[in-house]
């Protein structure tokens, strides 16, 4: 009796155990099978697959084909031509085409391009709409309150252009390709080489041809090296590779942590009766509590059909978990001021992106032995003015004159990759430097008890200051530890959208043309599976569904109807980087899917 006591434990042991399993991998799937987590070396799959590179050689390689970028690669060029000398410059870029994932309202001060080719409206540049009426207002639930823009203020676009910011960059892209630029879009960069003293090398693209589960295809390819003897980093706000060196190199040692906001933007076709071609509107206020930073933007373009662009920035240092910047947006199409003009019309385009709010104070070390970060990539946007595209093409104007300096030196580098260490000056010397500082302390004054009114109020003194007050505010704590716990904050009961003026989430990512080979891993990596369930779930009644403005986080019900797990639409993915900035366990780590993957936005 004792022995079949003794194996009936051991058998009922066994069983829990395997319950036990069997429960773990129902609340706790496995998400993350990408090799950035998993580990290819010990897996057995990967056993006999050919992992080696080509490499190529390059002067120069630039990671990223927006403003900065593209600037950059077209300076460097010019400066080659007038010395007489061969320069070779590669461009890589995630997206298909160039432009295909820039978004931006925008509105952009042309000093930038004006220096950097003179004669752009010879050449066709798509600046085709002159601002020409600027309307600031602060908005109730129901009326708006006009408030005055007197010249210099931030809101004055008096000689800006409304644009199509992806039509620019795609124009900048045939300025480069024409200066002999060589570029591969549709090629990720997805690591950073070093050499052996620990200086920058170059980056590789990522490998195609993955399944799924984390297995190789048949049709599986590595990706391939760049080298360069500098290597300029333009991936945009928030830019994955950049994450690494700023903890590689601690380049973030003498500045504040960078903070954000998620800007949402739709492309509607009007009533021609309602169309203003030049006219652009700002408003903050409603739909946001006073402690909930934001504004919108409507701007009428001057096209073939009446086109504007409207859509609403919310800053990612929100508290409440239970907001949606997606549906805050919808329920702002609905005031009176901007219904109005979309009754009538039919949206025609979605997207959104992250943007840096830091400004001057999140500014971090700009270069590196072999490199060093220019435009969005390094936090350079003028947050009262909402802009920064004349920032990025300017300091990729500047970086490209100190990285050509630096490699036709005669002078020997201390390490192989090269420095480029007169381009921080430059920037210090430069209107950027000037003009960032002077609005230093709009962004944060609004970190304060009484929330919209006291920024509002510090904004006006400092503007009317021009921004030579002494001090200087600090930012504080970065967005994801801003979040509150659920159990503190009020849901927010949002109105069904009416298929009208308001979209629901599915229908509005259909219009931004995304696209990724299905069977890959997940880009949206998980350090800890886990960790959804526990702690987003658990404390902060899942964010991820809200803050993302895609549709690809979404808790689902377990089979047995014991909780809930955490499912990645990969596929709906548009590349805004909110996940990665705002999750509140700093558990998602965005990395690229397959090169060309992504949205395939037309102008946004």
């Amino acid at each position: 009796m004792a022995s079949r006591r003794i194996v009936c434990s051991r058998f009922l042991k066994r069983l829990s155990s395997v319950n036990k399993r069997w429960l773990s991998t129902q609340t706790f799937p496995k998400i993350t099978t990408h090799y950035t987590v998993v580990d290819r070396s010990t897996d057995s799959r990967w056993k006999d697959v050919n992992m080696e590179r080509f490499v190529d050689e390059a002067d120069v390689v630039i990671v990223g084909g927006g403003p900065a970028g593209a600037a950059a690669a077209i300076r460097l060029k010019q400066l080659a031509e007038a010395a007489g000398k061969e320069l070779r410059v590669c461009l890589v870029e995630k997206s298909a085409q160039m432009g295909g994932h820039t978004l931006s309202g925008a509105v952009i001060d042309p000093i930038a391009l004006n220096e950097l080719i003179p004669d752009w409206k010879d050449r066709g540049a798509p600046l085709n709409t002159p601002v020409t009426s600027d309307v600031f207002s602060f908005l109730t639930e129901t009326s708006a309150i006009k408030i005055p823009i007197l010249k210099g203020m931030p809101m004055d676009n008096h000689g800006n252009y409304v644009v199509r910011l992806g039509q620019v960059v795609s124009w900048l892209g045939e300025q480069a390709e024409a200066a002999g630029v060589e570029l591969y879009p549709g090629y990720a960069a997805a690591e950073v080489l070093y050499h052996e003293d620990g200086s920058v090398k170059g980056i590789a693209t990522n490998d195609v041809g993955i399944a799924k589960d984390g297995s190789p295809k048949d049709v599986f390819e590595r990706g391939m090296e760049l080298h360069a003897k500098v290597t300029i980093f333009a991936e945009g706000c928030h830019g994955h590779l950049t994450k690494g060196l700023f903890n590689k190199f601690n380049l973030r040692e003498n500045c504040e942590a960078q903070t954000y906001g998620i800007g949402l933007k739709e492309v509607w076709e009007i009533d021609p009766a309602k169309h203003i071609p030049g006219r652009v509107e700002h408003s903050f206020g409603w739909p946001l509590d006073k402690f909930t930073y934001g504004g919108s933007f409507l701007y009428h373009l001057n096209e073939s059909s009446p086109i504007i662009a409207v859509g609403f920035v919310v800053g990612l240092d929100y508290t409440n978990p239970y907001l949606s910047p997606f549906r805050e947006f919808q329920r702002l199409k609905h005031h009176p001021s901007i219904k109005k003009t979309l009754e009538g019309g039919k949206r025609i385009a979605y997207g959104a992106r992250a943007l840096n709010e830091g400004g001057f104070q999140s500014i971090p070390k700009l270069t590196f032995p072999g490199g060093c970060l220019i435009g969005c990539t390094a936090g350079f946007l003028n947050v009262p003015k909402i802009k920064g595209t004349h920032y990025a093409m300017k300091s990729g104007m500047l970086a490209a004159e100190a990285v050509y300096d630096a490699i036709t030196s005669e002078t020997t580098s201390e390490t192989t990759g090269i420095e480029p260490k007169a381009y921080e000056d430059k920037i210090k010397d430069s209107w950027i430097w000037k003009e960032l500082k002077a609005v230093r302390n709009i962004r944060p004054s609004f970190h304060n008890s009484l929330g919209l009114y006291g920024g509002v109020a510090y904004s006006g003194f400092s503007i009317l200051t021009g921004g030579r007050e002494p001090w200087t505010f600090k930012h504080g704590e970065s967005d994801y530890k801003r979040l509150k716990p659920a159990k503190e904050c009020k849901p927010i009961d949002y109105p069904k959208p009416d298929g009208v003026i308001s979209f629901d989430l599915l229908s509005s990512v259909a219009l931004t043309g995304t696209n990724h080979e299905g069977d890959q891993p997940p880009h949206l990596t998980l350090r800890d599976d886990t960790i959804p369930v526990k702690q987003n779930l658990g404390i902060y009644d899942g964010p991820e569904g809200r803050f993302c403005p895609a549709g690809v986080y979404e808790y689902v019900p377990l089979e047995d109807g014991s909780g809930e797990r955490l499912q990645i639409n990969a596929q709906n993915c548009i590349h805004c980087k909110t996940c990665d900035i705002k999750d509140p366990s700093q558990n998602i780590n965005w990395v690229v899917p397959e090169g060309g993957g992504g949205p395939a936005y037309n102008g946004m």
